[in-house]
């Protein structure tokens, strides 16, 4: 299992909220993100840009890019 920083806890957590009070939204666009694993990977790339210790994204596999 994958260990995040405090900090990126909290990041994900406040994401999480954020979305559950329908106030995130997703960039240029300003739609409203409804999927928590969306509202869960906004929050890691702000821990990301923030400095906090977030695992790097996953690449895809050989397979799938067929």
């Amino acid at each position: 299992m994958v260990k995040y920083s405090k900090e990126a806890q909290k990041s994900v957590k406040s994401s999480i909220k954020k979305m559950e009070n329908g106030t995130l939204k997703i960039g240029k666009s300003n739609k409203k993100v409804t999927d928590t694993k969306q509202a869960i990977a906004i929050g890691l790339s702000e821990a990301r840009e923030k400095g906090a210790k977030v695992p790097s994204k996953k690449s895809p596999t050989p397979s799938a890019k067929k």
